[in-house]
């Protein structure tokens, strides 16, 4: 789809995601990575959220998910899920990592009903944790799942196996292959740069 080479290249163009093979990131998780995304940069571009936003409406009628509310995953998934929600005319949710210490304990802000279809919004898919805790989070309430989408993934099988064995669906709107096939065209990126990120992956996987 259009949209995912134009999203993935306005990603790189604000510096949301980032790449150094010499100097390795640290990802909240402790990985080591060549890669580096931050999504929340989206947040002051308004004709890239709009593309984001565009780019998951294009999602849900590519797969016949039809929620009856938008859940975004603290912190990163919310204000997506808000264009989101907004531009379909839905009721907006988000959840928490862990219920609140104080106060009513919630985990979930806003209302669910029990039935009620859902989609958990997310910036980007790592291994799947945090949405998958959402969702799980979502599904305790008695929501009904329908899937997870994010703005980026980086490919990684480990996140496929953590969605499958939680037996959740997850898409993204743009992800790591287009990432390397954006920076091959534009020369940005070396023959050595692509096998050490490709490597990397491997790695991983």
């Amino acid at each position: 789809m259009v949209i995912e080479k134009e999203l993935v290249q306005d990603l790189l163009d604000i510096r949301a995601v980032q790449i150094n093979v010499k100097d390795y990131f640290t990802w909240t998780s402790g990985v080591k990575s060549p890669i580096y995304c931050d999504n929340r940069l989206v947040m002051s571009y308004p004709e890239i959220r709009k593309k984001v936003t565009d780019g998951f409406i294009a999602r849900l009628e590519a797969n016949n998910w039809r929620p009856d509310v938008i859940a975004g995953c603290a912190t990163a998934g919310i204000p997506h899920a808000a264009w989101l929600s907004t531009a379909l005319d839905l009721p907006l949710v988000y959840v928490r990592s862990k219920p609140k210490a104080h106060g009513k304990g919630n985990q979930i802000e806003g209302i669910i009903e029990p039935g009620q279809r859902v989609v958990v919004i997310e910036d980007l898919i790592s291994t799947g944790g945090s949405a998958i805790q959402a969702a799980q989070a979502l599904t305790a309430a008695g929501a009904d799942v329908t899937g997870v989408l994010a703005i980026f993934s980086y490919g990684l099988e480990k996140a496929s196996a953590n969605f499958k064995a939680a037996n959740f669906i997850h898409e993204t709107v743009t992800n790591f292959d287009e990432l390397l096939e954006a920076l091959t065209i534009s020369g940005e990126l070396s023959n050595e740069e692509m096998h050490e990120l490709l490597n990397w992956r491997d790695t991983l996987n």
